[in-house]
């Protein structure tokens, strides 16, 4: 991992391959890529964007799914001092026409199955060259054909023309390319952009430096040291790589000498068999994830004993996910809490403690200042009382990609100093310790009082029907806003009501905590990252309030 003399994300991962050269780097389908190996990859794809006339600050899309290309394409961005731009390979042509068109990026890396999405838009955007990957180019040739006559490779059609380039192609010009000349990427420039939802319907771009990512790596690959050494990890990569939990995780794991396995999809059996044959010992992932590991029916068919390190974040680990995992696997979940905007951790739980407080986020972690305060009056509150958590760092993004308005909006100059207003309610014990209380938009106010809707899910999540749960503030001209809760039961589970689970609740909850409503839901909508998006659920209320 980068020292202290190290500031950029290219001259990181140089230092970790002349540590590491022989070490596997990354492992996808079977195949592996030494250190050595991937840093002459990252060298030929560099100096082929770079003869593409790619110059340090133009920005570069990657919409690619979990495929070695994600990893080498965006080395090469940093290698030449671009600007890589991370978006899903969900997303469809709307999104990427958005993404494209606000950050002006020229060249876009595709799969051949998303080449149709790039291909519509192709001519309405600042695109003016793209990349095609496909999910073998780094196979060997008798898989590909078994894959092939197995129909197990998706495979896209996509059209020639000069700016379409394959992968494989690209590949093959860098080795004739001219040696690329000296280019000079100073800690404080951009590395990435990464898009995050927004306020107005429209994602926001964050940008974040070179500097401000290297430290944010360092802290989580340290969380999780006393547990796993640096160099001899072997981590899955449980949270996408275009989403900074996947990123702090991954590229902290690949920048320590670690070993990374890629899965081009999100298979539960995939996931388990990979633990299982190559003993990984560093999981991680939303809440979602851990659930939908515990609810799996061929868990047990697993050897996951290697595991060490499981870490979540992403949302609020409910306590009952936290004490059956535990209960199943022997094993502690080592939660942290961040943003988009702070560039990951801002708290983090460090392995080596044997007692944490079970519902904490961790310790803030050493980069980053905090300040809690009251969100009317931007005055701090009084020490362990809840308020809204800002933060700030040296290195800080200082605003959103071409959005002075919502720029306006979180960030704010307070002492002295720029903060980003989180939008969470948080408050910190004597001991330094960090409790996540709500969303600071989620707070239902009821009654004149200021209900926490992640308490009340929490709750309900302890019910041993309840699978899943939202609550939201229903407007009341009487009260202010009405609780109601959205629930999701197991596959399995019948005859249970709404009363039951209101009594439940009075068990469990203050009086005014309670909710009104019960609704029943199949399943609850979420964001590609497996966040549970409350704010959908309330505007559904908003809209029926405003039509009564």
């Amino acid at each position: 991992m980068a020292d202290q003399a190290i500031t950029t994300i290219y001259e990181a991962f140089k230092q970790t391959v002349a540590r590491f050269k022989h070490k596997t780097s990354l492992i996808y389908l079977g195949k592996k890529f030494t250190y050595a190996e991937l840093e002459e990859l990252v060298e030929q794809l560099g100096q082929a964007l770079y003869n593409l006339g790619i110059r340090k600050g133009d920005r570069v899309m990657v919409y690619l799914p979990h495929v070695p290309q994600w990893v080498t394409l965006w080395l090469a961005v940093q290698r030449i001092g671009a600007i890589a731009v991370p978006v899903t390979h969900f997303y469809g042509h709307m999104e990427v026409k958005y993404i494209s068109t606000d950050s002006g990026a020229e060249t876009i890396c595709c799969m051949d199955t998303n080449f149709g999405y790039v291909s519509r838009i192709f001519a309405e955007t600042p695109l003016k060259r793209i990349i095609v990957c496909n999910v073998t180019d780094h196979l060997p040739l008798y898989k590909t054909i078994i894959g092939k006559i197995y129909n197990k490779i998706p495979e896209g059609g996509f059209g020639g023309g000069e700016n379409i380039i394959t992968y494989k192609n690209l590949l093959k010009a860098g080795k004739s390319a001219p040696p690329l000349p000296p280019i000079k990427v100073e800690g404080t420039d951009i590395a990435e952009m990464l898009y995050t939802g927004g306020t107005t319907g429209f994602p926001k771009g964050v940008p974040i430096s070179h500097v401000l990512f290297l430290q944010s790596l360092e802290e989580q690959r340290k969380a999780g040291e006393a547990l796993v050494p640096r160099g001899e990890d072997v981590i899955i990569q449980g949270a996408p790589l275009y989403h900074i939990l996947g990123q702090a995780v991954g590229f902290g794991a690949l920048f320590s000498g670690d070993t990374v396995i890629l899965l081009p999809r999100m298979n539960l059996d995939a996931i388990f068999d990979h633990i299982q044959r190559f003993k990984v010992k560093t999981f991680f992932g939303t809440p979602t994830l851990y659930r939908m590991v515990l609810e799996h029916n061929r868990v047990d068919l697993y050897d996951l004993s290697s595991l060490k390190y499981n870490f979540c974040g992403g949302d609020v680990l409910p306590r009952e996910v936290a004490r059956r995992w535990y209960n199943k696997f022997g094993k502690k979940i080592y939660v942290g809490y961040g943003a988009t905007e702070t560039c990951g951790g801002v708290s983090l739980v460090p392995t080596g403690i044997e007692d944490f407080p079970e519902d904490s986020a961790g310790k803030i972690v050493s980069f980053q200042k905090v300040m809690i305060v009251d969100p009317e009056t931007m005055e701090a509150v009084p020490p362990g009382e809840a308020g809204e958590l800002l933060v700030s760092s040296e290195n800080m993004v200082s605003g959103y990609w071409n959005k002075p308005e919502e720029t306006a909006n979180f960030f704010v100059e307070l002492q002295g100093r720029l903060w980003y207003k989180t939008g969470d309610m948080v408050r910190v014990d004597e001991e330094g310790w960090l409790f996540f209380t709500d969303r600071s938009v989620d707070i239902i106010k009821h009654k004149g009082y200021r209900v926490a809707a992640s308490k009340v899910e929490a709750a309900l999540q302890e019910h041993s029907a309840v699978i899943a749960s939202c609550v939201v503030g229903v407007p009341d001209e009487k009260v202010g806003e009405r609780i109601k809760a959205f629930v999701v039961l197991k596959e399995d589970v019948k005859g249970v009501t709404s009363y039951e689970l209101l009594k439940w609740c009075r068990d469990r909850l203050s009086s005014y905590e309670v909710p009104q409503y019960i609704e029943f839901r199949d399943m609850l909508p979420k964001s590609k990252v497996g966040k549970l998006l409350r704010r959908e659920l309330r505007a559904d209320e908003r809209r029926k309030y405003q039509v009564s």
